[in-house]
């Protein structure tokens, strides 16, 4: 009887340590023919759902989950809960990755969202008096984009060299004495008729009913840097299914699709 439960003991023991050894090993390939993707809700989704449409055709079924903020989609692609996503621009996924030390990698362009400032009180930057309170994301690759912003507007001057790695320290000449107020990129459509003028990224604008070329008082230029991607990870990046969401997103269906409803607001960048 004691040999018969110490070999028990043994097999119970060495199905737990295959299953935790499994748990921790190497990944697993995609679905040949489904992926579940994460979006951020407004643009991005619309231009998902468009993709869908068309990987439908060729096979491909597409499940969508809508996140409100930009750092769920790239914690849950992490943890296995996505198989991509599509929401964020490569100076953010390159920061993210190396804060939280996530094995995530980029596979195609997507689209370009011109960042804009918007106001509920004035028409034109120039507008702008002694003090105002201005907006700008907190996170810190849409903030440095916000004030890169502002300097392109004439407002402030940056440390020359700061680039992407630009914080409001960096403001090296600010003639209004403007106060920079961060705040989660989110929530800033919800605090406008508190600011004076405020950096609001293209997805929030439009989903907060903002027309970015008709409400921006300040836009970027379309051929800016900030080109949004799809993310995978890095284990998953050569899994041919991913050939036939980047053919379906690349296609000259979504192209059009994007051009007629968002009017260059959104910009293909393929």
């Amino acid at each position: 009887m004691k040999k018969i439960a110490v070999l028990c003991m043994s097999i119970l023991l060495l199905l737990v340590v295959t299953a935790c050894g499994g748990e921790q090993g190497g990944g697993q390939a995609l679905s040949e023919d489904k992926l579940k993707i994460g979006v951020t809700a407004g643009p991005h989704e619309q231009v998902l759902e468009k993709v869908k449409e068309i990987a439908e055709e060729d096979g491909l079924e597409i499940e969508i989950v809508v996140f409100n903020e930009y750092v769920m989609p790239n914690v849950a692609l992490a943890e296995g809960e996505l198989d991509a996503n599509s929401f964020q621009h490569k100076p953010y996924l390159d920061k993210f990755k190396e804060d939280r030390n996530l094995d995530l990698v980029e596979i195609a362009n997507t689209v370009n969202f011109p960042m804009g400032m918007y106001a509920s009180s004035i028409k034109d930057v120039s507008e702008l008096k002694e003090g105002d309170k201005v907006g700008l994301p907190n996170d810190p690759t849409n903030g440095a984009r916000a004030l890169i912003l502002f300097e392109q507007a004439g407002l402030i001057k940056l440390k020359e060299g700061v680039g992407v790695a630009a914080t409001v320290k960096d403001v090296e000449e600010n003639s209004l004495n403007l106060e920079f107020v961060e705040l989660e990129a989110s929530q800033i459509p919800r605090q406008l008729d508190e600011l004076a003028a405020a950096a609001i990224n293209t997805n929030f604008a439009v989903e907060h009913g903002l027309v970015p070329k008709e409400d921006s008082i300040f836009m970027e230029p379309t051929d800016s840097p900030w080109v949004n991607l799809l993310a995978v990870r890095t284990e998953n990046e050569d899994d041919p299914v991913l050939e036939k969401l980047i053919k379906a997103y690349h296609s000259d269906e979504v192209k059009q699709f994007i051009e007629e409803t968002f009017g260059g607001s959104v910009v293909a960048s393929w």
